[in-house]
């Protein structure tokens, strides 16, 4: 029960982060176009201002959910982690090979399939 109880807090946090992160990156951009709107700030240092604060807050996010892993793998016994390593190892290889069928079906031309 404890288990579940943790890993359901690190979910919240996590997510509570993600929404302050969008938050933050939505009223940046608003603040930005204010700011062109104004004269203050030409439309070329808005976006510049822009992209470097979408950047930090990307920074952010993947920072969080680094740490937020790293907490919730702490929490595991060995056995789990490496349960856990196993499944995640999975789901790679699966991502994988989709891709890569992907690549093939997309490299395919309609007069290949037919030969």
């Amino acid at each position: 029960m404890a288990d579940f109880d943790l890993t359901e807090g690190l979910r919240k946090l996590f997510l509570a982060s993600v929404g302050a992160v969008a938050m933050g990156a939505e009223k940046s951009q608003e603040v930005v176009e204010d700011l062109v709107k104004k004269g203050e700030l030409t439309v070329e240092q808005g976006k510049t201002l822009n992209k470097e604060l979408t950047r930090k807050a990307k920074e952010v996010l993947d920072s969080t959910s680094d740490n937020a892993l790293r907490a919730h793998l702490a929490a595991m016994t060995p056995e789990e982690r490496a349960a856990y390593a196993e499944k995640v190892a999975q789901m790679s290889a699966d991502i994988e090979a989709a891709s890569v069928k992907v690549e093939v079906d997309e490299g395919e031309k309609p007069e290949d399939a037919a030969e």
